[in-house]
């Protein structure tokens, strides 16, 4: 998806900025996740946080959500993640098993290491606070949706349509996170091109 060349050049960007905490934003099937892989690929001290290990199992979570990003457990990730870091504390955190539907095995963060924070809502308004840098990735719902239904398969399109998709709408709405970010990428061609933007109130 990404030009290595433009990969390269963020990262050796982020790196002379000293980055700590970086968030990678975007709805389902942007792209988020392979932006994230490349992005760590030769930075030694990063390390991706998936946003996906902090979904609430099903015994908590909501059908219909009464505000977007419910289903997601913000909280353990501050907690357990963020605010640790923000105060050069190493972290510990239980990784969401989407097959077994509960929490799995521990994880340790490293005092000093990068965090890339990769997920949707990963720069809401609640988190966006902790960040040295906040990335969007930018696609369209045609291709998130062809995207989402690869990986999960045909019958997974449902929960896609009616359920994540209508959630992460309301989100971009109410919260207008690709307006906060650093840098805008546009996920959705085959190779990936960025524009710098400052934050908003900057």
């Amino acid at each position: 998806m990404t030009r290595e060349l433009d990969v390269e050049e963020l990262r050796r960007g982020l790196i002379a900025k000293g980055v700590r905490l970086v968030a990678i934003d975007g709805c389902g099937g942007s792209g988020k996740s392979v932006l994230a892989t490349q992005l760590v690929d030769g930075w030694p001290d990063a390390v991706v946080i998936e946003v996906d290990d902090f979904y609430r199992p099903t015994s908590e979570r909501q059908v219909r959500p009464a505000t977007h990003g419910a289903n997601v457990d913000l909280g353990r990730l501050v907690a357990q993640v963020l605010g640790p870091a923000s105060r050069g504390r190493g972290g510990r955190y239980q990784r969401y098993d989407w097959d077994a539907d509960g929490l799995s095995e521990w994880h340790n963060v490293d005092i000093g290491s990068v965090l890339i924070v990769e997920g949707v809502y990963s720069s809401s308004e609640a988190l966006r606070h902790f960040y040295d840098f906040v990335i969007w990735v930018d696609c369209p719902y045609e291709v998130r949706l062809a995207r989402g239904v690869q990986r999960d398969g045909e019958a997974m399109r449902g929960v896609w349509v009616e359920q994540w998709m209508p959630a992460e709408a309301r989100y971009v709405d109410d919260e207008r996170p690709q307006d906060h970010a650093d840098l805008v990428v546009d996920g959705g061609v085959d190779e990936l091109w960025a524009v710098e933007r400052g934050r908003s109130g900057a």
